[in-house]
């Protein structure tokens, strides 16, 4: 059983550890989860290690990370979904959630990044948080509506090597 530090209805927010790695295999290991994320479509062993060392220093140097989330009632891992410091910009983050394919299409998301926005404006006193999204992600497009973000512009991101829509929520 993992300790929590955020819940919600379903599912309860976690801290990603080194050690973690079995558990980061099975979500930024599938094809479906990662083909909007990198170039190739999908992260092998060694990207997916350096994912999981990623938000471990991330959460080492600034408290927040792609938090680990989890079904309260099963105590499986759905996903992530948590924060990044946009590099230059004081009190900007950026919010992004990855979930299993299993748990696509149950609101799980939808849950979770109503939970991290209301954390990173009331307990990290973020001012602004930034999103963005493969331009094939439809899905990511609609929600990132529904949670109020407003299109912003089109940013060049390097893993897929695509322009990727930007948008922007402020408290």
């Amino acid at each position: 059983m993992r300790d929590y530090f955020l819940t919600t209805e379903r599912l309860g927010f976690s801290i990603w550890k080194k050690e973690d790695i079995e558990l980061a295999i099975p979500l930024w290991g599938d094809p479906e989860v990662t083909k909007h994320i990198s170039a190739k479509g999908y992260f092998d062993r060694r990207e997916i290690e350096d994912r999981l060392d990623l938000e471990v220093a991330n959460y080492e140097a600034f408290h927040v990370q792609y938090f680990p989330i989890f079904e309260i009632s099963s105590g499986e891992l759905v996903g992530c979904c948590g924060l990044r410091p946009c590099v230059g910009e004081d009190s900007v983050f950026e919010i992004g959630f990855h979930l299993k394919k299993e748990y696509w299409g149950k609101g799980l998301g939808f849950e979770a990044a109503i939970a991290i926005i209301d954390y990173a404006f009331e307990e990290k006193q973020v001012s602004i948080l930034r999103a963005g999204h493969n331009p094939e992600n439809v899905s990511s497009r609609k929600m990132l509506e529904k949670l109020g973000f407003q299109y912003e512009a089109d940013y060049y991101y390097e893993p897929t090597g695509l322009n990727h829509p930007s948008y922007v929520l402020k408290k």
